[in-house]
């Protein structure tokens, strides 16, 4: 059962430090908090064929954003404004990305098909690939293969959903609990649903928000523990350390 639930945000906005901008009625993202299985997240859900979906990196100084507040602010001058963001993927300490990652069309770094330590090396992977009007989380072996054409790509790991699957390692019983993010896509690529846990879960859990509340076949684990979202809609800016890769939603104000 889901439902919308109200509670205390810890946002930039709530705390009067900055003032969030009137989002365009262009922008379709909808973020709302809902519940599941008695744990709560925020959902946000992005339709590619009319938001403008991008990944955001280096500023055109070479500088890692790494805030939604310096997107937020570069996109002032173009009188646009963020309408959602999110941390997109894993990186290093000097917050390059770990996986692949394509921004604007632009290879940044190549695709990392094999096993390894951590999260990311819990294969299966997946990229999350934003095309022309669809947007698709796709396993790194499969998305290898065929080599769509994605003008923004992120990989991350492990996937959380698989062809409707949860992914083979995780544990119903497990104890390991973190604040967790990721993205799942439906199989036309039309449907984007971006979820951050509010209270800590585990991978078992936070899976089976996508495959069986939101009914998504294909989901994709950003990260944990450094998890943050963006969500004028709510009143959240969610602040902390450095991030690297940013997932976000570009739209023109209201003025």
């Amino acid at each position: 059962m889901c439902v919308v639930i109200s509670r205390a945000r810890i946002a930039l906005a709530a705390l009067g430090l900055v003032a969030l901008p009137a989002v365009s009625a262009q922008a379709q993202v909808v973020c709302e908090e809902r519940s599941f299985d008695g744990l709560a997240y925020t959902a946000c859900e992005v339709d590619p064929r009319v938001d403008d979906l991008r990944l955001f990196l280096d500023t055109p100084s070479g500088d890692k954003y790494g805030q939604f507040s310096k997107i937020d602010g570069a996109l002032t001058a173009e009188g646009k404004t963020l309408a959602f963001a999110m941390n997109g993927g894993m990186y290093h300490d000097d917050r390059a990305p770990v996986g692949h990652y394509i921004e604007d069309g632009q290879e940044i770094m190549r695709v990392i098909p094999n096993a390894g330590p951590g999260n990311f090396g819990l294969l299966p992977n997946g990229v999350f690939c934003i095309g022309k009007g669809r947007a698709d989380v796709i396993e790194t072996l499969a998305y290898e293969a065929a080599r769509p054409d994605c003008r923004y790509a992120t990989q991350s790991g492990p996937m959380l959903v698989i062809d409707g699957e949860l992914h083979p390692r995780f544990l119903p019983d497990s104890t390991s609990r973190h604040i967790r993010n990721g993205v799942g896509t439906s199989g036309d690529g039309r449907r984007v649903v971006f979820v951050i846990s509010d209270q800590p879960v585990t991978f078992h859990e936070f899976g089976r928000i996508f495959r069986d509340d939101l009914g998504l076949p294909q989901a994709l684990f950003l990260d944990g523990s450094v998890s943050r979202l963006h969500a004028p809609q709510l009143n959240r800016s969610d602040f902390g350390r450095w991030l690297g890769p940013i997932v976000g939603v570009v739209a023109p104000v209201d003025r």
